[in-house]
């Protein structure tokens, strides 16, 4: 069974100082299977792929750098994945009796650790949503953006500021806080237009806030009103740096027809859906999935999340980004290779971050699954490990294990084991 907690690596080349900051140093990953079939080296250094070759034919770098080697051998390698969707507030707080706790150690807390688990399953990257106002005000935003400065080195964490009501007398409030927010290193305004009276002005507010911030925006909505949805797609068109919706499950309620008028307005604004396979972060009621491949058909980029973890919306939730590809494959009908490209390189696109490919000169934020196909990591990718700005910063490790019989001995069944990854 899965370890309970990511491991560090053992190399001391390549572990995590305790500040997290250390300069990435010469990395070999060899014997690596890449999604093609090929068996390949890859060098890191700088934080970045400096070369790929065939097995066995590169060297890590100057042993004086730092240089240092790490066995692939029986582990597919693939861009690291990114989580578009969290809730870096109420994370890990379904234990608790009553309202989530908003005390800002608690609430640093659990955003560390939640980003901690979520690192540990492949997602080098987070968005995490915050709640702004109400009796917290921005207490909880700026125990967030310290379990931020606490990770750097480890992953990358951007906050949401997310705002209950924005329009008419009681939306001052929550437009001042908004304006607050950026200016303390929210880089990320959103909220849910849904809950405000004035869904509408709602989203038009953020935007008008985003836009004098140069911030993205990242929009909170279930999508039951086709109307409101082509309006709000009619106001995002041509923002920058981008407008990020999700998780629109109402969607797959409505008529075909309706949606793929909206899906066409959604992609001529250039919007992205962000949808959650996993269960949502609202109420029962207001579960499901987004229709991925309509909206993928009519050219809308789709990017998929895990929403709550282990809160009060789903007590079970796991974070975990490779589960979100596999029921969008077993599920909702996607290729593996569509499944996996809607957790890494579209959820990396909605966040703003480059591009990764197992290529020279791209960022080296990589995951190692052991396996040799995509299809078989998706369907059980217990062991990972996970490469951060060219460095090792988590490993999960599985054992599994048969007791002695001719049948174990005959079909040579697998076994997973610790130390077999240098």
């Amino acid at each position: 069974m899965p370890d309970s907690q990511p491991q560090p690596p053992s190399s001391s080349s390549n572990s995590p100082g305790s500040s997290g900051q250390s300069e990435p140093t010469g990395l070999l990953l060899s014997g690596a299977r890449l999604t093609d079939g090929r068996t390949v080296d890859v060098r890191l250094g700088g934080g970045r792929i400096e070369a790929v070759g065939t097995a066995g034919s590169l060297a890590p770098g100057p042993a004086r750098s730092g240089g240092a080697r790490v066995d692939l051998s029986g582990y597919l390698l693939l861009p690291a994945p990114a989580e578009p969707h969290a809730h870096g507030d109420t994370a890990l707080s379904a234990d608790h009796d009553g309202p989530v706790p908003y005390d800002s150690d608690d609430v640093q807390r659990r955003a560390t650790e939640a980003a901690l688990l979520q690192l540990g399953h492949g997602a080098t990257a987070v968005r995490a949503h915050v709640r702004v106002g109400d009796v917290q005000g921005l207490a909880a935003l700026a125990a967030v953006l310290q379990a931020r400065r606490s990770l750097c080195g480890l992953a990358e964490l951007t906050a949401v500021a997310m705002p209950r009501v924005l329009t008419g007398v009681a939306g001052a409030e929550g437009l001042a806080l908004l304006r607050d927010a950026a200016k303390m290193g929210a880089s990320v305004l959103g909220g849910c237009p849904d809950l405000d009276p004035d869904p509408t002005g709602y989203a038009e507010a953020v935007l008008e806030v985003a836009s004098e911030h140069g911030c993205p925006v990242d929009l909170h909505t279930d999508a039951v009103d086709p109307a409101r949805l082509a309006r709000l797609a009619a106001i995002s068109g041509g923002m920058r740096p981008g407008v990020t919706l999700g998780p629109c499950a109402g969607l797959a309620r409505l008529p075909a027809e309706a949606v793929t008028r909206v899906a066409d307005q959604l992609a001529a604004a250039g919007v992205t859906v962000v949808c959650l396979p996993q269960g949502g972060c609202g109420s029962v009621d207001r579960r499901g999935t987004a229709p991925v491949r309509l909206l993928r058909a009519a050219g809308v980029r789709v990017a998929a999340g895990s929403g709550a973890l282990r809160d009060l919306s789903n007590p079970v939730g796991r974070g975990d980004p490779l589960e979100a590809a596999y029921l969008l494959a077993s599920r909702h009908g996607l290729r593996p290779e569509d499944a996996y490209d809607a957790v890494s390189t579209s959820a990396r696109a909605a966040l703003g971050l480059p591009e990764v490919r197992v290529e020279a000169g791209f960022p080296a934020e990589l995951l190692a699954v052991r396996g040799d196909h995509l299809a078989g990591a998706l369907s059980l990718a217990y062991s990972r490990i996970v490469v951060h700005r060219g460095r090792v910063v988590a490993r999960t490790s599985a054992v599994r294990e048969y007791c002695n019989s001719a049948a174990t001995s005959e079909l040579g069944l697998p076994r997973q084991g610790r130390g077999e990854v240098s």
